[in-house]
């Protein structure tokens, strides 16, 4: 009975001893997994140097060194002047070029005249001779000019009267023909057009008599001259 006894307790001892591990096992890993998650859950408790270690970005690689610098090879270049002073040549060039001057003008004894004073004034002699020099003012040829019909009309010297036009006379037409005339230097009509007329009936018959007028030359500043003027040529019917 007593190995019974021992036989089963050994069995029994073995099963809660299991079971007691077990449980010790599965409590001592969630306490191991509380201690990491807490950390991580708060942050605040960490050391900020810590934390900063973490999050800041590794520093920049140095930047590499310069190149090195370009060695300048300066020429001296020999001269003759030193402190702007001719210094002797060190060597005979190869090549001399002679330097020609040109010629100095001949002196004059005064201003630009031979035989002058020396030390003339240049407006002393020069003005005298202009200033007893009578000085010519120039004419203005004049060619043409504009005269009213009143002044020609004291000029005309020979003037032949129009024919009366038979269909003019046939229709009753009366009135004035204005002409616009060029007499010349020599008194006769060189250019003739209508300006404004009562009927065109007219017009031939006042062309053709005013060509045939004569004035006197217009003098102007002792020379004849072209005049520009107006004729009127007036045409009435008797017993109208």
């Amino acid at each position: 009975m007593f190995e019974d006894s021992l036989i089963e307790s050994g069995g029994r001892l073995k099963t809660a001893r299991g079971r007691t591990t077990f449980f010790s096992f599965i409590l001592e890993a969630i306490i191991v997994g509380i201690l990491i998650l807490i950390p991580l859950m708060f942050t605040e408790a960490l050391p900020k140097a810590m934390t900063m270690t973490f999050l800041a970005a590794p520093p920049p690689p140095p930047p590499p060194p310069p190149p090195p610098a370009a060695v300048v090879h300066v020429r001296q270049v020999e001269t003759d002047i030193v402190n702007n002073q001719l210094r002797t040549p060190t060597k005979i060039p190869q090549k001399v070029q002679i330097i020609k001057e040109d010629e100095a003008p001949p002196p004059t004894a005064g201003f630009g005249i031979p035989g002058g004073v020396p030390g003339g004034v240049p407006s002393g002699v020069m003005n005298s001779i202009i200033s007893s020099t009578p000085v010519a003012v120039p004419k203005i040829a004049v060619q043409r000019v504009r005269v009213s019909s009143g002044v020609t009309a004291g000029l005309l010297i020979r003037k032949v009267e129009p024919t009366y036009p038979q269909m003019a006379k046939i229709a009753r037409v009366q009135g004035a023909v204005v002409l616009a005339a060029l007499i010349g230097k020599d008194g006769t009509i060189q250019n003739l057009h209508v300006v404004s007329t009562a009927s065109p009936l007219l017009n031939q018959a006042a062309l053709d008599a005013v060509k045939q007028w004569k004035y006197k030359p217009y003098i102007l500043n002792g020379e004849p001259v072209e005049v520009d003027t107006n004729v009127t040529v007036n045409f009435t019917l008797s017993g109208g």
